[in-house]
């Protein structure tokens, strides 16, 4: 099957090249890495070149959406497997193209079509403790084949197919209508929920690994949250009958033991006192029709979105 690489990259460093090395190791090769490049200024030309297969377009800031940037990668690609990830992922072995191939090859406890296969993430070695303990929450060591009859059991989390490392086949993705063409956040959930809903399989491939992790402060914790919630408020129809509030609090919960268990205890403030941040900004997104533009333009992640005619 022919393998393309879809990235949106913005101020492209470190991580990026090391992105590239490890996609030309790959024991199932890439045809292609298409980039779209917010920012010309921002792309290292002699640092990045020479990479096999490597295709740039630039495009200006205020040109990106979550949504509408990676469609426009799917078309510049005519690959049976797209795979779309971000400039900071980082595949963790030689094995990513291959074990995410791997996930196609299930189906689901009805024979439904796996229509998209995303990675297990792996915590960087700079990550903080909590953050680490995060990951291993939201990205077990189990695979699964998610479908709609998971839903009730699952709730939000049935919808979770993160574009920081998830494959797509390119055909039904298009009968699919791709991702939302504008939106602030959550594009690629939104594409599950839909997926879902027509009768395909979510798959999680834990053999499929890429490092990826952030260390967040406070406040872009809030901001972040900020965008989550306005994501969920614009798509009532996707989020309105799985609120995430209750997983976030499980989350905090197993934390918080975890960091109690193995001696961390000066952390669990920390921790109290950051999903306290998480929580507000994600209040503070589904409310956002209530606020005056300046506030949602100090809260956001993404003025551009706000400022391109919300």
């Amino acid at each position: 099957m022919t393998i393309d690489v879809l990235i949106p990259a913005y101020r492209p460093g470190k991580k990026f090249a090391r992105l590239l090395a490890m996609l030309e190791k790959q024991t199932v090769p890439v045809r292609k890495i298409i980039v779209i490049n917010t920012e010309k200024a921002y792309w290292n030309e002699a640092g990045f070149s020479g990479v096999r297969g490597l295709e740039v377009h630039h495009i200006k800031k205020e040109e990106f959406d979550h949504g509408a940037t990676r469609n426009r990668l799917m078309g510049l690609s005519d690959a049976e497997i797209c795979i779309c990830m971000t400039d900071d992922a980082v595949p963790a072995d030689e094995h990513l193209t291959e074990n995410l191939l791997k996930g196609f090859e299930q189906t689901g406890p009805a024979g439904e079509t796996v229509i998209a296969v995303y990675a297990r993430q792996l915590a960087d070695r700079d990550c903080a403790p909590a953050e680490r303990f995060t990951r291993s929450f939201n990205y077990p060591e189990e695979s699964a084949v998610k479908t709609k009859a998971d839903i009730p059991r699952l709730g939000i989390k049935a919808y979770f197919a993160s574009n920081v490392c998830c494959a797509y086949r390119r055909d039904l993705f298009l009968k699919q209508g791709g991702f939302i063409s504008r939106t602030i956040f959550n594009e690629d959930m939104i594409f599950a929920a839909g997926a879902l809903a027509a009768g395909y399989g979510i798959c999680y491939e834990a053999d499929a690994r890429v490092i990826h992790s952030h260390n967040y402060s406070c406040m872009q914790q809030l901001r972040r949250n900020f965008d989550l919630g306005v994501s969920q408020a614009d798509h009532p129809e996707v989020f309105e009958g799985v609120p995430s509030e209750g997983e976030g609090i499980r989350l905090v919960k197993k934390t918080a033991a975890w960091l109690f268990s193995t001696g961390r205890l000066l952390q669990i403030p920390g921790l109290i006192v950051k999903s306290g941040f998480k929580y507000a900004g994600y209040r503070l997104g589904k409310a956002y029709r209530r606020l005056p533009m300046k506030a949602v333009l100090w809260l956001t992640m993404n003025k551009n979105y706000w400022r391109n005619g919300k």
